[in-house]
């Protein structure tokens, strides 16, 4: 049996080795910024806008570094310092009802990180984002996102924790099989009607009119059988001049939705191929896997849970002598990281995976010029990297590179 003293260094351990495993990857993507585009590439950027995207990647780069030194640094300093273990026995003190205490614990964390935070959002958006002109966030919508954001964390994070508490008191270590549903419904009903319930919070939702666009996209859908009457267009452009689009929600409550700045940006055909795409991911059954895999390995995610959050030697880690909840919950997530990373590997292999066979939908039902145009303008808009360290691409990339789509789109074309 581990004692506390090893465990907590395992902590720090696992800390610094995120943090040193995140850097190396970074610096080694940051040392192929400056690579000649290959020729199948080299029409997305002409020499003054690349250069610009090269200034680009830089300053997101030194920014993610100075933050993540930042953040690393203050965790560990909070541990060394038993920090966790001082506002748990301050609350405690004055406060007697442990699911208060739990509450307020986390409430203190969330806003203490929220506050530190909002500067860097700040800076991200008003400083980096304004000076390549992507940013269109206005100072009251960055202010208002930022309180509709911390007011839905502290009431659904507020709710689903107080649930998880009292299950573990009635239920013990066998609560992770009544958390794990209860967690996987959440879930399912955020998958479902997420475009209904949050969204609309934040943006505005509107039918995309008649006209030659619906026109193309209905008569595409036709010759898939797919049954595409909810298209809505999103108000991007009220924060970002970069374009997307995505498809959402289960059964009926199916929808896309596109960007305005991707209707300003693309034209009728490119649009098309790019809902091509997003249909793939409906008819290869992409999003249910995805839900499902998620649910699993939250179900793995709560079992191992279950078995640290009751040792003491956990809690003792982290200053606290007697096993506790919220204490126990804290450190797991410290803990967990590894098998959290096997995932995120797991997971990004097979979206990649995924987003090929989208892509050959998208070229089969429709074609693979005007997807690869797409493309190129969605890349060339955000001054994508398309250089990126292969390194980099396989531990970070949900997604094939720019350069790996179009070979594999132009292979036996």
């Amino acid at each position: 049996m581990l004692n506390p003293e090893t465990v907590f260094y395992i902590i720090i351990g696992l800390i610094l080795f995120n943090y040193c495993f995140d850097l190396i990857l970074s610096i080694l993507n940051a040392k192929k910024f400056d690579d000649q585009l290959p020729p199948e590439l080299e029409d997305v950027y002409d020499d003054t806008v690349y250069k610009n995207s090269q200034k680009y990647k830089r300053e997101n780069f030194r920014f993610s570094i100075l933050t993540n030194s930042f953040s690393t640094f203050l965790i560990i300093t909070f541990l060394f310092f038993n920090g966790f273990a001082y506002l748990h026995y301050h609350l405690t003190a004055i406060i007697k009802h442990q699911v208060i205490v739990m509450l307020v614990f986390f409430g203190v964390l969330f806003v203490a990180n929220f506050l530190l935070n909002l500067p860097l959002n700040w800076y991200q958006n008003f400083v980096i984002e304004a000076k390549y002109d992507f940013n269109r966030t206005s100072l009251k919508t960055f202010w208002l996102d930022q309180l509709k954001s911390f007011l839905l964390t502290i009431i659904i994070g507020g709710l689903l924790l107080s649930a998880i508490y009292y299950l573990f008191f009635w239920f013990s270590v066998n609560f992770w099989w009544y958390a794990w549903v209860l967690i996987s419904v959440l879930i399912v009903i955020i998958n479902m009607f997420y475009t209904k319930l949050i969204l609309p919070l934040f943006n505005k939702l509107s039918p995309l009119p008649s006209g030659k666009l619906r026109d193309s996209i209905e008569n595409y859908a036709k010759t898939v059988n797919f049954n595409l009457s909810k298209i809505f267009v999103i108000d991007g452009s009220k924060r970002s001049t970069k374009a997307n689009a995505f498809f959402s929600g289960l059964g009926s409550q199916k929808q896309v939705t596109l960007y305005d700045t991707l209707i300003d940006d693309l034209t009728p055909h490119e649009i098309v191929a790019v809902l091509a795409h997003e249909v793939g991911h409906y008819k290869h059954k992409h999003i249910v896997f995805n839900l499902i895999t998620s649910i699993l390995s939250l179900g793995l995610s709560m079992f191992i849970l279950s078995l640290f959050i009751v040792k003491p030697e956990v809690s003792q880690a982290l200053g606290v002598q007697e096993p506790n909840f919220h204490i126990g919950l804290i450190a797991f997530g410290f803990i967990y990281s590894p098998v959290s990373f096997i995932i995120s590997i797991i997971i990004n292999l097979m979206s990649r995976h995924f987003e090929y066979q989208a892509d050959a939908y998208a070229k089969k039902t429709f074609n693979e010029n005007d997807l690869i145009s797409a493309l190129k303008k969605l890349n060339k808009k955000s001054l994508s990297n398309l250089t990126p360290h292969p390194w980099y691409v396989f531990f970070n990339y949900s997604h094939p590179t720019l350069l790996q789509r179009f070979r594999k789109l132009k292979a036996n074309a």
